[in-house]
């Protein structure tokens, strides 16, 4: 298959499954939208391995495949995959050439993945960033490599804090949705703080205190990751001020109203994430800061 056929494959599942990445995606010119479009579609696969209705061990059966699939990229000049048909696994061998991605970004994906599938166990906010780290941050050194920036020592630091911010965000929201399949990611120190069995299995009102005390945890590493967009060009730092004001104008949400996520799946509208993809590109992100 042709780079550009797979480039295409890959745009098509970033517009039907990426629900708040596309908005800022789509800001980007063609030659870095067809590459991050192959992130998220190899992210993508990952993350429904994770999710999907196999049993374990064929969960990391599959996982261990993707994983072989993508150490064969860095030893192959041809696109990987047999015979090269896998369309997301030509795509990213070629962003791979042409934007030096850091592959080794997606063994700490499927790392993550992978401690999903054996059982999660958060207990101390430690915990929490380093599994942060290894299912966002990772994605947020892939896009800059991508992007490129103004300071390669510092720029890194940042994409990795915000990829932390977008998840600790999804985790918010997704806090009961989670709990029922089994998977607890607050910290089962914060939890213990205020009265709360770890496995988070407490009224509605519990719950909403300890989401509400993880949002200052959230918006602090926002307001780190947020130092990114003045070292990109105008057109990554829309893509990012996009993706990052969808999130924070989330977590704005939450803050407002930390019970919320006990009774339904909070999401913006689509129009105002076209508006806040609309800001970003105009050079007003509209991130949405903290209510006074």
């Amino acid at each position: 298959m042709k780079p550009a056929d797979a480039y295409q494959v890959c745009e098509e599942i970033t517009r039907h499954e990426a629900k708040n990445f596309s908005y800022g995606i789509r800001l980007l010119h063609p030659p870095e939208r067809a590459a991050l479009s192959a992130v998220y579609a190899l992210a993508r696969r990952v993350d429904d391995i994770g999710d999907g209705d196999a049993a374990p061990a064929e969960k990391l059966a599959a996982l261990d495949q993707v994983r072989g699939a993508l150490h064969a990229i860095e030893s192959s000049s041809t696109a990987p995959g047999g015979d090269g048909e896998d369309p997301v696994l030509v795509a990213v061998a070629d962003a791979w050439r042409r934007y030096q991605l850091p592959l080794d970004a997606f063994d700490e994906l499927i790392d993550g993945c992978e401690t999903d599938v054996r059982g999660i166990a958060i207990g101390t906010e430690e915990d929490l960033i380093s599994y942060c780290r290894k299912v966002a941050g990772s994605i947020g050194r892939l896009s800059l490599a991508v992007f490129g920036s103004r300071d390669p020592q510092r720029a890194p630091q940042l994409a990795d804090a915000l990829g932390v911010a977008l998840q600790l965000t999804n985790i918010l929201r997704d806090v009961v949705e989670d709990r029922q399949m089994g998977r607890v990611y607050l910290p089962a120190d914060d939890a213990a703080r205020l009265g709360l069995p770890a496995d988070l299995q407490a009224p509605s009102a519990a719950i909403a205190e300890l989401v509400a005390f993880e949002c200052d945890r959230a918006r602090r590493w926002f307001d780190e990751g947020l130092q990114l967009l003045p070292l990109l060009d105008h057109r990554s730092r829309a893509c990012v001020g996009a993706m990052a004001g969808i999130y924070r104008r989330l977590l704005r949400r939450i803050e407002a109203d930390p019970g919320a996520v006990t009774r339904v799946r909070l999401s913006l509208p689509v129009w105002e994430k076209a508006w806040v993809a609309a800001a970003a590109l105009a050079g007003r992100p509209a991130i949405g800061g903290r209510r006074r």
